[in-house]
């Protein structure tokens, strides 16, 4: 009798073995500690990734932050009036033009950055991984994705 561990024809149809399974449960682990920690802020994981983009460059249209999150206006629309709707940015039409729709941070989400600064020490303690070791996980799933892209 053979045992699910075995090497068979089927074997790469087993759940251990898949690239995708580790990845995604992986992200859920992750999830759950930035929940634990945003939870503190009022922030969901996405807007989280909402105001870092933000935070690296304020004033950006909604195209941009999609671009930088490879997420559609559809998606980001209602990520967008909830982030207004708690006070940390304001959503605008530009003067040039009206299609386009300027998200600038507020004083208040403005502030919010300095108490978000701890997240990532925190996200690496919780990995218990060395800094080299993270910098290089993040390179190689940046490739990843690259090759994945023009794939879907």
């Amino acid at each position: 009798m053979k045992t699910d561990t075995e090497s068979t024809p089927n074997s790469m149809l087993h759940l251990d073995q898949q690239m995708c399974f580790a990845l995604y449960s992986a992200n859920l682990a992750l999830h759950k500690v930035y929940r634990k920690l945003l939870g503190q802020l009022d922030l969901t994981y996405p807007q989280y990734l909402v105001m870092l983009v933000l935070w690296q460059r304020d004033e950006v249209t909604v195209s941009e932050i999609g671009d930088k999150l490879f997420l559609d206006s559809a998606t980001l629309t209602p990520l967008l009036k909830r982030l207004e709707t708690a006070g940390f940015l304001l959503r605008r039409r530009a003067k040039a033009d009206e299609r386009q729709v300027i998200i600038t941070l507020t004083d208040t989400g403005r502030q919010l950055r300095d108490k978000a600064k701890e997240i990532p020490e925190a996200i690496l303690c919780a990995t218990e991984c060395e800094l080299s070791e993270m910098v290089t996980l993040k390179q190689q799933l940046e490739s990843l994705r690259a090759n994945l892209k023009d794939k879907a």
